[in-house]
């Protein structure tokens, strides 16, 4: 709970199906923490899993991630991230559990959906997975104002005197 407190955060969010994130989950929920829960493609462990590449692609990957799914759910989480699996997948896992799903690259099917911002907004011109959407291009103009800044920072001319107390 001191975790919450201190940083103002309202859950926890576990990523992975071992028996590990299984027990945490298990022990944070009884203690009273809410846990969001994510499989699929698991950021901190994308190496190794080979990569950021779509996950649960087998019949018998898809069928574990299903059991996981509702395991996570009966442990107590309160809802579970999917990502970066095949949207086939995220509607039986979806339909299979009683806990709100959200999707990020995991197809249409999932209880809600969530990008990135920084993606959103085209920070990352070189970041392009199949799931994004870029909702805007504003790497040029962030570049373009880093730029002036750092050239009026340098020159001196930042802050001038309409910046100053």
């Amino acid at each position: 709970m001191t975790i919450l407190k201190e940083t103002n955060a309202s859950c926890i969010k576990l990523e992975g199906d071992s028996d590990l994130v299984l027990e945490q989950t298990r022990r944070m929920t009884e203690a009273g923490i809410p846990v969001f829960a994510h499989l699929g493609l698991t950021p901190q462990s994308v190496h190794t899993l080979g990569g950021h590449r779509v996950q649960g692609k087998t019949e018998s990957s898809q069928t574990k991630m299903i059991q996981k799914a509702r395991e996570l759910a009966e442990a107590g989480a309160f809802a579970l991230l999917l990502e970066m699996i095949p949207e086939g997948l995220g509607k039986k896992i979806t339909e299979s559990i009683s806990i709100p799903t959200i999707g990020i690259g995991a197809g249409r099917y999932t209880s809600g959906q969530v990008l990135v911002m920084q993606d959103v907004l085209g920070l990352n011109p070189d970041f392009t997975p199949k799931f994004l959407k870029k909702y805007g291009n504003l790497a040029e103009a962030v570049k373009t104002a880093a730029n002036l800044y750092h050239k009026e920072v340098f020159k001196r001319e930042f802050p001038s005197e309409t910046n100053v107390f």
